[in-house]
C-alpha cells in the first residue's frame, strides 16, 4: 500500500527521476512509522480487550483472599443447602436427561461429588461457547454448573470462568472439559500417514500455539479465529481454573476430552500479568520480604505458576527440592533449562539491584511457605542471588537444601565478599565439570 501511494505521488507531481535511495528510503521509513502506530493502537486495544476481567464478586468472610495469601484456604468443606428428596435433587435430572448419552461422565461426577445432595433448582446445565446465558443468571444462585461445550472455543477464557465463579455459591461445583494439546498431538499423528502427520502437526503448532503468544501475531490470530478451537494444554486449563478462584477435585479423559470437576473456593485473582508470552515476570520474595518480579523466559505452559499448591499436593518434592513429575514444563522448556537460556533475563533484576550474583534462590510465596518459620525470618534479611548455594553443596532433599542455605548465610555474615567469591567459583566448577543442574 505504501509503495502504491508513493508511485501515485510520483505520477501526480511528475517527478519520475527521484533516486532509488529516496524512494526506497521513504518506503522503509514510512513502513516503520506505520508499524509503530499499529503497535501503539494494538497495545491500547489489547488493554481494553483484556482476558482479565475486572469483576467485583462478593467475598465469603469464612475464606481467605487468595490474592493476598497465595491460595491459603481455610476450609474446603463449605456447608450448602441439600435436597431433601431424590426427586428434588440433580441426580435424576442429570442421569435421565442431560447426561443420559454419556454415562461415563455421569459416573465420574457421581463418584467425586454427591449429586443427590444438590437441589435441582440450583443446578444449571448448558452447552454453549458464549457468555449470554451465563451473564443473565443471578449471582451466587447455583450449586452446580455443567457446560458440555469445550473450553477451547471461548475467546476470553478467563472472563468466562470469572462469570461462572460469579453465579456459583461458595463451595459450588463447576464441571466442563477441554481438548488438550496432549490429545491434539496424538490425534494428528495417528490420523495422518508418516511424514505428512509431522508436517501438519508442525503447522498446527506454529499457528495454534506460537502465534497466539506473540504480541503482533496474537492480534492477527484472534481476529481470524475469534478464539475458536485454540490449542491449550492441561496445565493451562488447570492454571486458569485456579487463577479464577476454583480448586480441582479430579480430572479424567473421556473420548480424548479432558474433563475436570472443580469447586469454587474464592474470588478470582486480580493479577494483571499472568504468564503467557515468551518473556514472563514471576512474583518472588526479595529482600525484606518485598515481592519482586523476576524475569525469565517461559519454560512452563501458561498459567502454570498458579498450580504450585496443586502440584505439591499431587506429587510432593523430588530429589533436589523441585516438584516431582511436573507436567507443567514444556518440551522446549526442558531444553532451555539444560542450557540455562531461561535464566538470561534475570540479569535485568541484577541490573535493577533486586538480585546479586551469589545468594539464596528467589522463591515463590508457596514454596517459601514450606520453609520453617524461624528460617523464613532469617532468609528475608538477605538479597537473593542468581547462583544459589545449591550448586555448591548439591543437596538432594528439601531439608538438605535448607541446611545448605543456612551454612551459606552463616558464612556470608562473617566474610561477605570472600564467601560469595568462594561459592561463585565452586558453583561454576560443579556446573561445568560435574554437570550440576537445577532440574
Amino acid at each position: 500500500m505504501i509503495f502504491a501511494l508513493i508511485a501515485i505521488c510520483i505520477y501526480i507531481f511528475q517527478t519520475p527521476y527521484y533516486s532509488r535511495l529516496i524512494v526506497f528510503g521513504t518506503i522503509i521509513t514510512t513502513t516503520f512509522f506505520e508499524f509503530g502506530i499499529v503497535s501503539f493502537i494494538s497495545y491500547h486495544r489489547r488493554v481494553l480487550d483484556s482476558d482479565i476481567a475486572n469483576i467485583k464478586i462478593t467475598t465469603n468472610p469464612n475464606l481467605v483472599d487468595i490474592n493476598e495469601s497465595d491460595e491459603k484456604i481455610i476450609n474446603y468443606n463449605i456447608p450448602l443447602p441439600k435436597a431433601t428428596k431424590i426427586d428434588d435433587s440433580a441426580y435424576p435430572l442429570l442421569k435421565d436427561n442431560y447426561l443420559r448419552s454419556c454415562p461415563t461422565l455421569f459416573d465420574f461426577i457421581d463418584v467425586n461429588i454427591h449429586i443427590a445432595d444438590i437441589p435441582k433448582l440450583e443446578t444449571f446445565v448448558l452447552k454453549t461457547h458464549t457468555l449470554y446465558n451465563i451473564e443473565n443468571v443471578e449471582a451466587l444462585s447455583k450449586q452446580l454448573f455443567i457446560n458440555l461445550h469445550k473450553i477451547n472455543d471461548f475467546r476470553r477464557i478467563n472472563v468466562y470462568l470469572i462469570e461462572v465463579n460469579k453465579i456459583l455459591q461458595y463451595g459450588g461445583y463447576f464441571i466442563s472439559y477441554g481438548y488438550a494439546i496432549e490429545e491434539r498431538k496424538k490425534d494428528i499423528l495417528e490420523k495422518y500417514p508418516p511424514v505428512l502427520n509431522y508436517i501438519l502437526y508442525s503447522t498446527d503448532f506454529i499457528l495454534k500455539r506460537v502465534m497466539p503468544k506473540l504480541p503482533i501475531c496474537k492480534e492477527c490470530y484472534f481476529a481470524i479465529t475469534k478464539g475458536k478451537n485454540r490449542a491449550i494444554s492441561k496445565a493451562e486449563i488447570l492454571g486458569r481454573l485456579y487463577f479464577c478462584g476454583f480448586r480441582v477435585i479430579n480430572t479424567t479423559l473421556i473420548d480424548n476430552s479432558f474433563y475436570f470437576i472443580t469447586q469454587k473456593i474464592n474470588i478470582p485473582k486480580q493479577d494483571p500479568h499472568p504468564t503467557y508470552g515468551p518473556l514472563i515476570k514471576l512474583k518472588r520474595i526479595g529482600k525484606d520480604g518485598k515481592i519482586i518480579n523476576v524475569y525469565k523466559f517461559r519454560t512452563m505452559h501458561p498459567y502454570s505458576e498458579y498450580l504450585q499448591s496443586y502440584i505439591y499436593e499431587q506429587n510432593k518434592l523430588q530429589e533436589g527440592g523441585k516438584f516431582a513429575n511436573d507436567f507443567r514444563v514444556t518440551t522446549l522448556g526442558k531444553c532451555m533449562r539444560k542450557l540455562w537460556i531461561d535464566e538470561l533475563p534475570m540479569f535485568i533484576n541484577l541490573f535493577k539491584g533486586q538480585l546479586k550474583i551469589v545468594g539464596v534462590r528467589p522463591l515463590s510465596i508457596q514454596y517459601f511457605n514450606l520453609y520453617p518459620k524461624e528460617f523464613q525470618e532469617i532468609r528475608i534479611k538477605y538479597k537473593p542471588g542468581l547462583i544459589p548455594p545449591f550448586y555448591v553443596d548439591l543437596p538432594k532433599t528439601f531439608d538438605e537444601i535448607i541446611e545448605s542455605e543456612k551454612k551459606y548465610l552463616a558464612a556470608y555474615d562473617k566474610h561477605p565478599f570472600r564467601t560469595d567469591m568462594n561459592y561463585f567459583f565452586k558453583a561454576i566448577y560443579n556446573i561445568l565439570f560435574k554437570k550440576a543442574r537445577s532440574k
